[in-house]
């Protein structure tokens, strides 16, 4: 009889009859099947909640380096060409290095979308809950050296993003420069008795024009002006998110680094688990053998 689907009907002297009762439904049959709930269950426990805590992270920390780092530098030069340098051979080379930085960027998005998905994907190859969900899972060395490399290749990564967050931060040091002059010479507008057009910003000194480019410098009200601008409004915050963009990829790949470690010593672990394993029945296949013949003897004896 199934358990659950008949109860008894007691009716004075009556033989005892049987009423069907509907199977249960829902998470766990009579039997013992698992439910829809229960299978949802087992398969958010095989997710790799860590790598794709990194991976989320990583993506959004690339597509703001690359999508406002994009724009910003394009209004970049929009401010150079119409306010420090009139000239076009005076930044001709700042150009053709603004518009080499905005194809490295193409190439920087593409590259960490494929990456971070390969590192996704080894993150739950290499989740134990996904090695009890899939049965029996055997380590090889080629996976573990493929492991090793990825460790090795997010450390070079980590490095070189140090870098480019430190490079990041060298624009927004400029225009937060610009910006705080221009706050000074606004706050000095009620004090007549110190000029705001000796208050220049000489672009030159940075390095990213030739000191003999015209005007090569703002002062006073058209500094002023220039920090009116949409171009320097929108260029002085993008380059803020692009730079915590850069911070933000540097704490993913971090994070992948700490997630490929530890799945590279697990899968060192499960290696010698494996050989254990395999010796281990190796020995007890051996010892049957050996029963088995002694008994065989034993028969042929008696």
């Amino acid at each position: 009889m199934e358990i659950g689907r008949y109860h008894w009907m007691y009716r004075s002297s009556r033989p005892h009859r049987y009423h069907h009762v509907p199977a249960l439904r829902g998470n766990i049959s009579p039997l013992g099947i698992q439910g829809c709930f229960e299978c949802c269950i087992k398969c958010l426990g095989g997710v790799p909640y860590a790598s794709l805590v990194a991976t989320i992270l990583c993506f959004s920390g690339v597509a703001l380096f690359c999508g406002c780092g994009h724009v910003a530098l394009t209004g970049t030069v929009t401010i150079l060409e119409q306010h420090f340098s009139t000239t076009a051979s005076d930044h001709a080379l700042l150009s053709e290095v603004i518009q080499l930085m905005q194809y490295v960027i193409y190439g920087i998005a593409s590259f960490f979308f494929l990456y971070g998905i390969i590192l996704l994907a080894e993150g739950f190859y290499t989740t134990s809950a996904v090695k009890e969900l899939h049965g029996e899972f055997k380590t090889t060395a080629c996976g573990r050296c493929i492991s090793g490399m990825f460790v090795f290749l997010t450390y070079v990564l980590g490095v070189a993003w140090l870098g480019v967050f430190g490079f990041s931060a060298v624009p927004v040091f400029m225009f937060y420069n610009i910006w705080s002059t221009c706050e000074v010479i606004k706050s000095l507008q009620t004090n007549v008795t110190v000029p705001g057009d000796q208050i220049c910003v000489d672009i030159r000194q940075y390095g990213i024009i030739p000191w003999n480019a015209v005007p090569g410098k703002a002062c006073g009200p058209i500094l002023e002006n220039i920090c009116n601008t949409n171009e320097f409004y929108m260029s002085y915050h993008l380059f803020i998110v692009a730079c915590a963009g850069a911070g933000a990829t540097v704490i993913a790949l971090i994070h992948f680094l700490m997630i490929l470690s530890s799945n590279w010593a697990y899968l060192k672990d499960a290696s010698k688990m494996q050989a254990y394993q395999d010796i281990k029945a190796k020995e007890e296949q051996e010892l049957q053998d050996i029963q088995s013949r002694s008994k065989e003897q034993l028969n042929s004896y008696t």
